[in-house]
């Protein structure tokens, strides 16, 4: 079976074999053992520790801090970080692909949305436990997703698109009942970012039994998990259920996130960067990554949790899940652009995902094209206001000039370049997957509007705009040198991107949780809203929109070669990177363009591409034109909805538009089995 992006045995660093792979990590655990003992001796001096130990009941306080909270969080780094290092592992040998990792299969977003539910609206239920009701979550989430990829056997692709769509939904549920009930969800928004720190050991006695079984399951079924490096026909051949072996696997792994988040949080990166990390460090069997990528996914929580201890400069402490991806991303980026061997991958021929088409292709960009027109109108004519519903007879040309045109003009625009710029990202790489998030522009214009807001005292529309296109540029010019040498690579290029989008959210994290009030406004500005869209702001955009669409029409050659591969590209004359470089441009600057308008949406270039080829377009130009309009009117539809929906608050139109097009995605991809 092929699959969006694998990475080969025998690609791995050889500078780092024969004892390097236990060098590093005894060096690891050498500086984690150095650091404790720091924040540890901060807490208790270090002669009085074997004596608070043997004590029953610590009579200080510092006593107590230490025996009750510092211990208690070392142990559960360790816990917390080898049950997401092992379901990393679990997850990317069941769907062959070393961009998968626990948020993947949405559970850390279930979980979260289980917690602000009951929060909201049955708090009786967080008498069970808070764990109880998070690790509900987490499996319902999960469940939908095993409902979603059942009838296609638990293929690659579809657990994977599944995964990613139920973990989209289940975030943006979450963040918009947190904007409406923000004073209220403070503390869930801490719980989102991964807190290590303990009150007792009931955590820890909680998870290891829990674990160590679901471990044990693991270890079980590791060699038929290995099988899996083949394909799937081959594995048959072998005598191995190859769904019955996913399916397993995927409820062991599924378990193991659900109960670490439940119990501590959300912590990213771990469980995406301890399995690339260990085969990078030279494990070519999976049985030595199973082993090794717990080890290394305990050290590295254990680390950044010492290291983020150490940090006083932000009024409140950094929480663990941020600190990971502070401390792991840039580690991986390094061992991954320090690589000799180029990383191959197996590229999915875009066209196979259409269906076949009833209608010609002119007739349904026409049919785009006339639901575009609708949906605009429908959001300049009609909307709520102080006196109840207005349609076109009774809407005044100052309202819709004032209020409403801005935000419809920004909202098409900025989905229409959405649109295009994952089109041609999942043309280019092959990866029915990517999306424009994963270059990270997205995280760089939010980063520096939020730095902005904490260097200066009043932040304009000017000085947004302003912050937000540096830190796209920035952003952009750092994706293009990591890249440069290995010639825009997809897969070089994809993991060097979720990296640095990691990165810069993670940073970004960091500054929103420092207490300041403006956070609520940023809060929604990162949701997609367009209630700052102003017409002088949206008509620099649709020109940039018109070029976009008007070069991307131009490459539509180069599209039609890319997806068939490199050597075959050079075989009909085209120059890969040079194509690669100017189509990365072309994404770059329509994410950057839709994210400086309206803010970084995460979806609508995920979704309209996949509505395209769900009508059965595969050429290029036709596939260009429908994604404009389509994206255009789904961003539109969704800033109606948001503005309309909970009257007079408004939901920004960026969550509108994943809480709207997820469930219709899931079941396009349902229904494509």
């Amino acid at each position: 079976m092929t699959t969006p992006l694998a990475i080969p045995q025998s690609a791995r660093p050889a500078y780092l074999q024969q004892g390097w792979c236990w060098l590093l990590l005894a060096l690891a655990g050498a500086l984690g053992i150095a650091l404790s003992m720091h924040t540890l001796s901060a807490v208790l001096p270090p002669l009085r520790w074997w004596t608070v130990l043997q004590q029953t009941a610590p009579a200080a306080v510092n006593e107590l801090i230490f025996t009750q909270v510092a211990l208690p969080r070392i142990v559960i780094s360790w816990i917390v970080g080898a049950s997401l290092g092992l379901a990393g592992v679990l997850f990317q040998q069941i769907l062959r692909n070393p961009l998968a990792d626990p948020a993947t299969i949405g559970v850390s977003s279930g979980a979260y949305l289980a917690l602000v539910v009951a929060t909201l609206f049955a708090p009786a239920l967080l008498e069970w436990g808070a764990a109880s009701v998070a690790l509900a979550g987490g499996v319902l989430a999960a469940a939908v997703v095993l409902m979603v990829s059942r009838r296609s056997r638990f293929s690659t692709i579809t657990v994977i698109l599944a995964g990613l769509i139920v973990s989209l939904f289940c975030g943006a549920a979450g963040a918009s009942l947190t904007l409406l009930n923000h004073e209220y969800l403070n503390g869930l928004f801490i719980w989102q970012t991964g807190s290590l720190v303990q009150n007792g050991w009931q955590n820890v006695h909680y998870l290891w039994p829990r674990i160590l079984v679901l471990a044990t399951g693991a270890a079980l079924m590791a060699r038929p998990l290995g099988m899996l490096v083949l394909d799937d026909a081959r594995v048959s051949a072998l005598g191995v259920h190859v769904a019955r072996v996913r399916l397993g696997a995927l409820l062991l792994g599924v378990a193991l996130c659900a109960l670490s988040v439940s119990t501590v949080g959300v912590v990213g990166f771990i469980g995406l960067m301890a399995p690339n990390l260990v085969r990078l460090l030279g494990a070519r069997t999976f049985t030595q990554r199973m082993a090794l990528a717990p080890l290394l996914g305990a050290l590295l929580l254990w680390l950044t949790d010492q290291i983020v201890q150490t940090i006083t400069y932000f009024p409140n402490p950094i929480p663990a899940g941020s600190g990971s991806a502070l401390v792991g991303a840039p580690v991986m980026l390094w061992l991954l652009f320090r690589q000799k061997s180029g990383l191959q991958a197996r590229v999915v021929a875009y066209e196979r995902m259409a269906r076949r088409p009833r209608l010609s292709g002119r007739q349904v960009q026409l049919i785009c094209a006339f639901l575009l027109v609708a949906t605009v109108l429908a959001g300049l004519g009609s909307g709520r206001g102080p006196y109840g519903w207005e349609w076109f007879p009774t809407t005044t040309l100052g309202t819709v000039i004032d209020w409403r045109l801005p935000r419809v003009a920004a909202a098409g625009i900025a989905g229409g370049m959405l649109a295009v710029a994952g089109m041609l990202l999942q043309r280019i790489t092959g990866n029915p997957m990517a999306s424009p998030e994963v270059l990270g522009i997205s995280s760089g214009a939010s980063l520096g509007i939020i730095t902005m807001l904490f260097v200066s005292v009043d932040l304009g529309t000017d000085g947004m705009l302003l912050a937000a296109f540096a830190g796209a540029l920035l952003t952009l010019l750092l994706v293009l040198a990591l890249n440069w040498r290995s010639g825009f690579s997809p897969e070089r290029l994809l993991l060097a991107g979720v990296a640095i989008s990691t990165i810069l959210t993670a940073i970004a994290a960091c500054l929103l949780t420092s207490g300041d009030p403006r956070t609520a406004t940023l809060l929604t500005w990162m949701s997609g809203s367009t209630y700052r869209a102003t017409l002088a702001g949206a008509a620099p955009a649709g020109v940039a929109l018109v070029l976009v669409f008007g070069l991307a029409l131009l490459g539509a050659r180069w599209l039609r070669i890319l997806p068939l591969g490199e050597e075959a590209a050079r075989a009909l004359g085209l120059h890969v990177t040079m194509a690669r470089g100017c189509f990365l441009m072309l994404i770059a600057a329509a994410t950057a363009g839709a994210t400086i308008l309206v803010g970084p949406l995460s979806f609508i270039g995920l979704l309209a591409p996949h509505f395209v080829t769900a009508l059965g377009l595969q050429r290029p130009r036709q596939q260009i034109t429908a994604v404009a309009l389509i994206g255009a009117g789904l961003m539109v539809c969704a800033d109606w909805v948001g503005r309309n929906i909970l009257y007079p608050w408004q939901v920004p139109a960026g969550l509108v538009a994943v809480l709207l097009g997820a469930p219709t995605f899931l079941y396009f991809l349902w229904r494509k089995q």
